[in-house]
């Protein structure tokens, strides 16, 4: 029935929240799997040098909040690894007594691995209760793109001579195989650095596309890893660098500790300077682009008035 309320779910990776958090965060990431003592205790470190715990739920609850305001519509928030999880936000939803809910995976570029389990995970816990309207791909979204300019644009007028500055546009590192299976995820994100770059003007060979944060897996992961370029750049003589994590909506671990903690350290090591734009977090342009996706899909199912 077209004008009958819907309801929005925002989802996310999750992530600890204090360092105690750290232990069965990783059980529920590794599938129950244990972690070693020795990664645990790694990995806790980084969580301790960015604050003791990942911001990743307070700032999607912060964009669920400027989302709700503007479409004047219930926003959820769900996690696949960590509370809220998406199978407990789905419970609250029912409860609630919606039927038909929009749900937003918060990373812009579609991967089976990544927002294609946000989705496996969604479709089991409604196990038909639900209708839902799945929004993806959405890299190339105007006020999206608008967003990530603006920031990128603020950092480039830091330096003496924007004109010689180096971009390296980074996303998560996903294994290798999804290349094997055609999987988008690649070519999406070759987009958005393109549309960018297109828009700072950049000239060609004055930006990259490269991957961060590769898990532990012991197997290949796509390339080229974002320290190995900002290495080769180093040795080409660059000494201004801007490496831009458009693959991620706000701030977490792999931007405060992956970027701003290993990437500055290894930059100070090759004697270059390395800095990176804010992350969009609330930003309204990246709200406005979310309510944008979000009528969009419920006016394709037929669900506004």
């Amino acid at each position: 029935m077209a004008g009958e309320p819907y309801a929005v779910i925002l989802m996310a990776y999750g992530g600890p929240e204090t360092l105690d958090d750290v232990e069965p965060y990783l059980l529920d990431v590794r599938g129950g799997r244990p972690t070693s003592p020795e990664l645990v205790a790694e990995i806790r470190g980084h969580y301790a040098q960015i604050g003791g715990g990942s911001p990743l739920r307070r700032w999607t609850a912060a964009q669920a909040a400027a989302l709700a305001e503007a479409l004047r519509l219930p926003v959820y928030v769900g996690m696949r690894h960590w509370h809220p999880f998406i199978k407990d936000t789905v419970e609250r939803i029912v409860s609630d007594g919606h039927r038909r809910v929009v749900a937003v995976a918060m990373a812009p570029h579609y991967s089976t691995l990544s927002v294609g389990a946000y989705e496996k995970r969604l479709i089991e816990a409604a196990g038909g209760r639900l209708e839902l309207a799945l929004v993806r791909s959405w890299g190339e979204h105007p006020q999206y793109l608008e967003a990530l300019h603006e920031h990128l644009a603020q950092v480039l007028q830091r330096f003496p001579a924007p004109l010689e500055v180096q971009v390296i546009f980074t996303a998560h590192s996903l294994p290798r195989k999804i290349l094997e299976t055609g999987d988008p995820y690649p070519d999406e994100l070759r987009r958005t650095a393109q549309a960018l770059a297109g828009r700072l003007r950049l000239r060609p060979g004055q930006w990259d596309l490269a991957w961060q944060s590769a898990g532990h897996l012991p197997e290949p992961w796509l390339e080229p890893d974002a320290g190995t370029v900002l290495e080769r750049l180093a040795v080409q003589g660059h000494r201004d660098i801007i490496l831009a994590p458009i693959g991620f909506v706000c701030d977490h671990v792999e931007v405060l500790y992956d970027v701003d903690v290993e990437y500055q350290a290894l930059a100070r090591r090759l004697g270059v300077r390395l800095e990176r734009p804010r992350s969009l977090n609330d930003d309204p342009a990246l709200i406005g682009a979310l309510a944008d996706l979000v009528r969009r899909a419920a006016r394709e199912r037929g669900w506004l008035g």
